[in-house]
């Protein structure tokens, strides 16, 4: 059995990892067993959505090859394992980019549909699943099924956003989409509360492509922050420097985001970035992926690692129930400065588990301070309740099941589509097996 960790748990759990290497094995490997097993890429889920203790892993990071790639239509079809990374570098000089990424790079094709994830411009593309054109899913069964939206869309539906437990995504096909280059326009506003963020957003999501904030969840004004924003741009006049590439080199003794240096570290945040507006060019990588420049930055919360809580609220509750986190979290003592606001577009989310909704999302990472820690949770918990809101499974390690079950309401559809020989540590917590 070999220790596997995911992204926010630096403490080992025993797995029997299988690599999987070449497509035309799959089957067999998945046959083999030992049950239950669990597809896992790059392992960059915050939770526990990729971890399966005691059971079989089925690595896919070997499944990375670019199987075609029409640079007339943007077409892509490849491996569950291809990096989203790979895909950029690829695509964008050929002109065509990925619609929809997340705040890193490093994940795989088959984690990002597995979790729907989303960006910056949900306004604009909504997630990663709207793009995706056709699956091949290998059951554990042996049965292959092909989906899609215009193919099986049941199949394809329960998949996407699916937490990897209706098969193994073994290839995808990926509609890009044009751009002018690497490069974006930026511009970074201060705000002084929520109603200046709302406002921000509303006036950006037309002219604007990219939008989010980072807020200062420990300030004496509740909800100042900084918004940003972006846009494709064909030239760059004076393009920036590439940035460094640092690494955190060992596991502090205790976490380094505490209540000594976070108030001070926001702070001096905050007052940095806070210049009067103005445009700048930034490069895709250091707009998109901010965190892909500190290699091993999870090591920065110690040993017990940190725990990230994102939520998402309707609009007609979302302002209040912000406001209600943020003055929860300061009369606990609790912190966070890698703190993310930004709104979801009024769109459909294309998977039955999907977690984006029409609203705003707020995500915030916690160092494991234990009992502190989990009583902070519980009267979160009780804000996304009352809000009607919802808990993002990619990024959870410990949601009650009923707020699991009263946030995602076609979760009694999907378990249908499930696929009984995988199992993961979040499917049991939540659904019982």
């Amino acid at each position: 059995m070999i220790p596997v960790s995911s992204w926010g748990r630096l403490s080992a759990q025993p797995h029997h990892v299988v690599a999987l290497t070449d497509p035309g094995r799959i089957k067999a490997a998945l046959s083999a067993g030992p049950f239950p097993g669990l597809a896992r890429g790059m392992g960059r889920s915050y939770g526990d959505v990729c971890l399966n203790p005691d059971g079989t892993l089925w690595s896919t990071t070997a499944l990375d090859h670019l199987i075609a790639f029409d640079a007339g239509n943007g077409r892509l079809v490849c491996e569950a394992g291809v990096l989203l990374r790979d895909i950029q570098r690829l695509a964008i000089p050929r002109g065509w980019s990925l619609p929809v990424t997340p705040g890193t790079q490093m994940v795989t094709v088959g984690g990002a549909i597995a979790n729907d994830v989303h960006g910056k411009n949900h306004h604009r593309c909504g997630t990663f699943g709207d793009h995706v054109r056709s699956i091949t899913l290998i059951r554990t069964d042996g049965e292959i099924i092909h989906c899609g939206p215009a193919a099986n869309p049941e199949w394809f539906a329960a998949t996407v956003g699916g937490l990897g437990l209706t098969g193994v995504i073994a290839q995808a096909e990926i509609q890009l989409r044009p751009v002018a280059g690497p490069w974006l326009d930026t511009e970074t506003i201060p705000f002084q509360d929520l109603d200046q963020f709302f406002q921000l957003s509303a006036e950006s999501e037309a002219d604007w492509e990219y939008t989010v904030s980072w807020i200062d969840c420990v300030a004496e004004r509740k909800g100042r922050g900084l918004f940003m924003r972006g846009i494709g741009t064909a030239s760059a006049q004076r393009p920036p420097r590439e940035g460094r590439s640092l690494t955190m080199p060992i596991v502090p003794p205790v976490s380094l985001v505490n209540g000594l240096t976070l108030r001070p570290f926001n702070n001096a945040y905050y007052h940095l970035k806070s210049r009067p507006p103005h445009r700048t060019t930034a490069h895709y990588e250091a707009f998109f992926y901010p965190l892909d420049n500190l290699h091993e930055w999870n090591r920065m919360y110690g040993p017990k690692g940190f725990f990230q809580y994102q939520s998402v609220f309707p609009p007609e509750s979302g302002r209040d129930a912000v406001q209600a986190m943020l003055k929860d979290i300061a009369r606990s003592g609790e912190g966070s400065f890698l703190a993310v606001l930004k709104t979801f577009g009024d769109r459909t989310a294309a998977g039955m588990l999907s977690f984006p909704q029409p609203g705003v999302t707020l995500a915030l990472d916690f160092p494991n301070n234990r009992a502190r820690t989990a009583g902070l949770f519980e009267r979160l918990d009780a804000i996304v309740r009352e809000a009607k809101g919802r808990i993002y499974p990619a990024k959870d390690a410990r949601m009650p099941r009923d707020l699991f079950e009263t946030g995602y309401p076609r979760l009694g559809e999907f378990l249908t589509y499930r696929d009984p020989g995988i199992s993961s540590a979040l499917s049991r917590r939540l659904m019982g097996s």
